[in-house]
């Protein structure tokens, strides 16, 4: 049998699923809401949870939007199609490639604590050491 293959995802890319997840949550509570029209304080609540949920998804996109102008835009060596990167390492968001610009971090197996604060300040207490 083979190893199982991880799948890394692109950190905008998980964003902008959570941000579409929180829509669909909102439309199915106020679906809920339509399910219980025959008690009028417990529909507009559910009314209310629902476009609250909608609310939190156009900041989560706005949010996104703005890291992604941030974002520095590459082409990544393994499909040759643009993408960005946030972060000392992410992954490629066409072919799930994991990438980074941090010369330290090449050939190392990829993990998302390469971009905690944490992970940083140890790796700078070892290099002055």
């Amino acid at each position: 049998m083979s190893e199982p293959q991880l799948v890394y995802k692109s950190k905008i890319n998980k964003i902008r699923g959570f941000a579409l997840s929180l829509i669909f949550i909102g439309i199915a509570v106020m679906y809920g809401g339509i399910l219980t029209k025959k008690i009028p304080w417990l529909m507009v609540t559910f009314f209310t949870i629902g476009v609250l949920f909608v609310i939190l998804s156009t900041v989560v996109y706005f949010w996104i939007g703005l890291l992604s102008t941030k974002a520095i835009p590459i082409i990544c060596p393994s499909c040759e199609k643009p993408t960005k990167m946030l972060g000392r390492v992410d992954a490629c968001m066409h072919c799930k490639q994991p990438l980074t610009l941090d010369k330290e971090l090449e050939g190392k197996e990829f993990d998302e604590k390469y971009n905690t604060r944490k992970y940083r300040r140890q790796s700078e207490e070892q290099r002055k050491q």
